[in-house]
């Protein structure tokens, strides 16, 4: 039962969502803007550098205080622990709470469940889980997009090397499942951006202000 609570206290947080929140204070709906996600990308393209990193520290600490809180209710453990005896239930009240953060970021209820894609927040959990296999993928992910400059790739490769990373490690089966499946969700929502690198039409990552400033959105992501 702890799992469905975790998950519920996780999708309380993951709706908190800041792209939409702070494209609404600039007056605009971040959604109809540039790519169309309400994410860290979309927002330094469109609102410039300050703004999306903004975005990015509030979609990551509302992972964490997810993850922070279900732990401490459930007697969950992960990064924040480390060093200490182990927790009776592991990483699990963090995952699942991790999990329902990202699906909230991803599917907000008051916004028709149409919010960003989730990468940011992922990150986060990946460090709440355990720091050592995030480094790992964070330096995997640091490597591709200083050698492509495209945040998707960068992206989809982190998620395909994390989930290895845990089986390496040995970690909970439930554990790898519930992240196999959340990056499986993760390639769908990213198959606009799949095509557009196969096709070579992808953008690299930078910012476009001037199409606000012309109040004129971007050309949209595909549907």
């Amino acid at each position: 039962m702890f799992r469905l609570w975790c998950l519920l206290i996780g999708y309380a947080f993951g709706c908190f969502q800041s792209a939409y929140i702070i494209g609404r204070i600039k007056g605009i709906d971040i959604r109809e803007h540039g790519s169309g996600n309400a994410g860290f990308t979309n927002t330094t393209r469109v609102l410039g550098k300050d703004l999306g990193y903004l975005v990015f520290f509030l979609d990551t600490a509302k992972v964490i205080w997810a993850y922070v809180i279900a732990s401490l209710i459930f007697e969950g453990g992960g990064t924040f622990t480390a060093g200490f005896n182990d927790f009776p239930n592991g990483v699990l009240p963090g995952t699942y709470a991790g999990i329902g953060a990202i699906l909230g970021h991803i599917f907000p209820f008051y916004l028709g469940f149409r919010g960003g894609k989730g990468i940011a927040s992922s990150l986060a959990l990946m460090f709440c889980i355990d720091l050592k296999v995030a480094l790992i993928t964070y330096i995997i992910g640091i490597s591709v997009v200083l050698l492509t400059r495209y945040i998707s790739l960068t992206s989809l490769v982190m998620l395909a090397v994390y989930p290895i990373t845990l089986i390496v490690f040995k970690y909970d089966p439930e554990v790898i499942i519930l992240i196999c499946c959340f990056s499986v969700l993760t390639y769908i929502k990213h198959i606009p951006n799949i095509k557009r690198l196969l096709n070579g039409t992808e953008s690299k990552f930078g910012y476009q202000k001037k199409a606000l400033e012309q109040k004129q959105p971007l050309e949209k992501e595909e549907k």
